[in-house]
C-alpha cells in the first residue's frame, strides 16, 4: 500500500516536475528582478531548511532572514566586500544560517567534538533552502566572501555565534536555466 504525504506548502510546480527537475533548475542567480518576496514563501524556504536532517538530530543551526529592504540594503553592502558582488543591491531577501550548538547522542558525543557533524548539516540546511526557494521561483546565491563582524553589528548577533551561510535571494531577472558543467555520473559513481 502506497502512502501519499502532501507538504504544507504545495507549489503547482510540484504537480509537474520530479526533484531531479528541480535540481538541474537550481542555479546561482546573479541577476534579480524588481518583484518583492511574499513573506510566505520566505517562511516556506526557512521552513525547509528546518526540516533538514542531521546528525542524532541535533539541528546545529538558528536561521535570520533579513527581509525589510533597508536591512537587505545594509546587509547587501556586507556581501560586496573586495568590490565583487554588486548584484547583491538587487536583493529582495538574504537568508543568514547560523551555528548552533550541537547536541549529540552521549555515546557518540563522548567519542567526538559535539561539533564534528555540524558543518555538513548545516550545508544540507542551506541546499535544502535553495531548493525550496527554486521550487518557489526564486533564484538564491551563496556568498561566501562577506563581512561578518559588520553584518554581526548590523543585524545584533553574537560573536560566539558562528555565519555559516549568507544566502542572496531575489526572483531571477532572467528565468532561463543554464546550461550546467558537471561531471558525467560515470565519473564519479561506482556501483559495486
Amino acid at each position: 500500500m502506497q502512502t501519499t504525504v502532501q507538504s504544507s506548502f504545495h507549489t503547482p510546480a510540484q504537480e509537474t516536475s520530479s526533484f531531479l527537475d528541480l535540481c538541474a533548475r537550481r542555479q546561482s542567480c546573479r541577476s534579480f528582478s524588481d518583484q518583492p518576496i511574499d513573506h510566505n514563501t520566505l517562511v516556506a524556504v526557512a521552513e525547509a531548511a528546518r526540516l533538514a536532517p542531521s546528525a542524532c538530530n541535533s539541528q546545529p543551526w538558528s536561521f535570520v532572514l533579513v527581509e525589510s529592504p533597508e536591512k537587505v540594503a545594509e546587509a547587501a553592502r556586507c556581501g560586496q566586500a573586495m568590490g565583487i558582488n554588486g548584484f547583491l543591491n538587487d536583493a529582495k531577501a538574504i537568508l543568514l544560517i547560523l551555528e548552533q550548538p550541537a547536541r549529540l547522542m552521549p555515546q557518540i558525543g563522548g567519542l567526538l567534538d559535539s561539533q564534528y557533524f555540524a558543518a555538513g548539516d548545516i550545508g544540507g540546511a542551506a541546499l535544502a533552502a535553495c531548493l525550496a526557494a527554486e521550487d518557489h521561483g526564486v533564484g538564491s546565491c551563496i556568498i561566501g566572501l562577506f563581512d561578518r563582524p559588520k553584518l554581526r553589528e548590523l543585524l545584533d548577533l553574537p560573536d560566539w555565534q558562528p555565519i555559516a551561510y549568507y544566502i542572496a535571494l531575489g526572483y531571477p531577472k532572467n528565468p532561463v536555466v543554464r546550461p550546467k558543467a558537471r561531471k558525467a555520473l560515470a565519473e564519479l559513481v561506482k556501483f559495486v
